[in-house]
Parts: C-alpha cells; sequence; structure tokens
C-alpha cells in the first residue's frame, strides 16, 4: 500500500478513499474532518463534520448552528472509520485548533493543518505527532521569515501609547485567533485598562471567555456613544477591513498598527497605510518549520498551502523526500 491510496490531494482538499473522508475540504463534501475554524479550512454545507468540540463551536458562532448536518467531537481517544485510525492532538494555532494523524495497516500520516510552536496563551500548545508522512502547511516558508517575541512587538505598542497619549490605537488583527492573542499579550505587557473591540470580535472574544481565557474587560468599539475623547489613548482593536470604513471617523487621531506574520515585509505595511507595524504571527516561521521536519524525521514531507518551492528546495539540499501538493483554497485569513 502507497502513502497515496491512504491520503492523496484532490479538488476538494486531501481525500482518504479508504475511510471516505476529506480533511479541511474547500467545498461541501459527504464527510468531512476539520483542524480548526478559520474559515479558509472549516466550511459549511459538509454531510457530517468531525472536529474538536471548540472548533465545532466556533463555526456554529460563524456559520448558525446547521451549519452541517451532523457533527461529532473529536476528543482524546482516537476515532476509527472503515478500519482507518484518527487521531487529534494540538497545533497551537488557534483555539480548537488541531492535528489529524492517520494510522492505517502500519502506516501513519500527519497532517499539520496551520500550527505554531510558540507558546501561546489562547489555545494549547502544540504536541508532536510522528508519521510516516508530515502534510505541513508553508506560509511563511521562506529563510527571510523569522519572527521575533511576540511580547517584544506588543512592547512596541506600549510604547507608542506613553509616546501619544491623547491618540487612539488601532490594532489591526483578525477575528479568530489573533484578536484574542493580541489582546492576552496586551493584557501579559500590563495593561489593566478596558480594551475597545469591533463588534464583529465580540462573539467570539466571548467564547473565548467562556472557555476560561481571561482577556480582561472589554468594551464595544461600535456603539455611537463611544466618542473621541474616550478613546484617546486607549487600544482598540479591529479586524483589518474595519479601518477602509467610515467606522474610523469616530476615533481620536488614530495610530494604525496591524499584528500579522506579513508585516516583517514592509512594503505590505507601508501599502496598508500602517504606522505601527506588529510582527505577530500564528504560524511556524522558517527556523520552525525546518526544525520540526528534521525532529519528526518523516519518510516524506508534504507541503501545502504557502511558499512550497523554497522548502522543496530545503528538502533537496537536506536528503529529504518532499512532495508538494499544490492545494488551492487556502488563505492567509489568521495572519
Amino acid at each position: 500500500m502507497r502513502f497515496s491510496d491512504l491520503l492523496h490531494p484532490t479538488e476538494r482538499g486531501l481525500y482518504c478513499p479508504v475511510a471516505d473522508v476529506y480533511i479541511d475540504p474547500v467545498a461541501p463534501v459527504p464527510r468531512a474532518l476539520v483542524t480548526h475554524g478559520h474559515a479558509d479550512h472549516a466550511r459549511s454545507g459538509h454531510g457530517a463534520v468531525l472536529a474538536t468540540g471548540q472548533t465545532l463551536d466556533i463555526m456554529a458562532l460563524r456559520y448558525g448552528a446547521d451549519f452541517t448536518g451532523a457533527r461529532q467531537v473529536a476528543g482524546p481517544d482516537r476515532v476509527q472509520i472503515n478500519g482507518v485510525q484518527f487521531e487529534f492532538a494540538p497545533a497551537g494555532h488557534v483555539l480548537g485548533s488541531a492535528q489529524i494523524r492517520l494510522s492505517h495497516r502500519g502506516m501513519t500520516i500527519t497532517v499539520s493543518g496551520d500550527y505554531c510552536r510558540l507558546p501561546n496563551p489562547t489555545c494549547a500548545e502544540w504536541q508532536p505527532l510522528p508519521a510516516h508522512v508530515f502534510v505541513t502547511e508553508a506560509t511563511f516558508a521562506l529563510p527571510v521569515f523569522t519572527h521575533p517575541d511576540p511580547m517584544g512587538e506588543i512592547g512596541k505598542l506600549m510604547t507608542s501609547l506613553r509616546a501619544f497619549p491623547d491618540r487612539a490605537h488601532m490594532v489591526g488583527a483578525y477575528a479568530l485567533g489573533k484578536a484574542q492573542r493580541v489582546i492576552a499579550l496586551i493584557r501579559a505587557a500590563g495593561w489593566d485598562a478596558p480594551i475597545y473591540i469591533h463588534g464583529s470580535l465580540q462573539a467570539l472574544c466571548a467564547y473565548h471567555q467562556e472557555q476560561g481565557i481571561d482577556l480582561g474587560e472589554l468594551r464595544p468599539a461600535t456603539a455611537e456613544t463611544v466618542t473621541k475623547a474616550e478613546t484617546a489613548g486607549q487600544i482598540v482593536i479591529a479586524p483589518p477591513s474595519a479601518f477602509n470604513s467610515p467606522w474610523m471617523r469616530r476615533f481620536a487621531d488614530p495610530v494604525v498598527g496591524f499584528a500579522s506574520g506579513w508585516m516583517q515585509i514592509r512594503n505590505r505595511a507601508k501599502a496598508r497605510g500602517v504606522e505601527l507595524p506588529m510582527v505577530i504571527s500564528d504560524h511556524v516561521d522558517w527556523p520552525d518549520l525546518t526544525r520540526t521536519i528534521q525532529e519528526l524525521a518523516p519518510e516524506e514531507t508534504w507541503i501545502t498551502h504557502g511558499r512550497e518551492d523554497a522548502l522543496m528546495r530545503w528538502c533537496e539540499m537536506t536528503q529529504r523526500v518532499g512532495r508538494p501538493l499544490r492545494l488551492v483554497g487556502y488563505e492567509d485569513e489568521a495572519e
């Protein structure tokens, strides 16, 4: 039996024909296994979904309670489907994110989804799942991407708040994972004042708090009662898309920041009009990506969405077997 007999790419995503299931399919399928709740991996309309309880909750928040015909929580025990065992373990990416290891007839494949090895106060820490094949993302798979200490990046925000106490500080952060991580990092830096959040973040922030993640006092930044005077010298978290809307006019001479791994590229920050770029990523950078492959030592490394060519070249230079999967439909929502 070949590895591709157990799992292979299709137009709908990675498919396991033995169990007749897809992993993170990009179109509706009868049975889907979902690694995490970002929209490019977790889509609605499947006949049935198997995922962690937190990912299922997040999908329900984003798509409505009827986002799938049936759902099953992936717990600590392995799930068997048509003789294939599926095991879920934390990916360290966002709340509820998981890697999935397939086992069948002595053959193992780990699908990592999106993952991060840096400590993250808003989700479970990444755990190794050794396998014959490791399927890895390649979002930041270029040697130029070496992510700095997140607390150091938050320190830039704290410095700016002291330097410009009369200006609101707007931090762009995506709704699931990044926003809550940035808030937690701000709290860890000693900021105990209320943090204002855009309305699109409220449901997901509330869910994180229900799961025991302390985000401190959060106030809505969309209420008509919020004034420029009230937000002067305060922190406001919002999705980056909100920065191009009339909503921005209600804040006091805002300092525009953006928390993303892409902020390491100056042209991206400049193009977005970002005055305060913060390099904070929920994906592995190049050193952690290559370190992970070295530590897991799989027989083959399959590379999904991202910068496949550089990682393929690294595999060749280190005498490893690499295979680009050329999957489409996965974007960088998490960044």
